[in-house]
């Protein structure tokens, strides 16, 4: 896992540390990643369990950008491609930079999310997404 001053500040798409280390010293407090601009290669394959695909040939990438002491708190970037796939969610705040889908809940709402959304799930929420354009989103899950 890559510490966001970890990353070249320079290339577009990177983390850029604006303030000291964090009282755990393990990562800045505060930082700036420019989500669009990160490049498709720069983000790993999160290869998706066969169970998951209900239909397609969904790719599932990724990037962590930053992850507390304990593992906790986990802070990145994610991509997924076209197709359907089923998941159990954990406690995520996320916003969509890129891309739309449909998010079935399992006894619960249908979200319909796309650019500038944000989208709370909560821990155990058993969802259905069908993505209908590849859709990347920067998060930040609550284990």
């Amino acid at each position: 896992m890559t510490a966001p001053s970890d990353l070249d500040a320079r290339t577009p798409g990177t983390a850029t540390a604006s303030a000291p280390l964090s009282a755990a010293g393990c990562a800045p407090a505060s930082f700036v990643v420019n989500v669009p601009a990160l490049a498709d290669d720069e983000l790993e394959v999160e290869p998706l369990d066969p169970a998951q695909i209900v239909s397609g040939e969904p790719v599932v990438t990724g990037k962590v950008l930053w992850e507390s002491p304990d593992g906790r708190q986990i802070r990145g970037i994610w991509q997924i491609t076209p197709g359907v796939v089923t998941d159990t969610e954990a406690n995520e705040l996320f916003v969509v930079v890129s891309g739309r889908a449909t998010i079935e809940v399992d006894g619960g709402p249908v979200l319909e999310v796309g650019p500038g959304d944000a989208c709370v799930l909560r821990e155990g929420d058993r969802t259905q997404w069908t993505v209908h354009e590849t859709l990347r989103k920067a998060y930040h899950i609550s284990l």
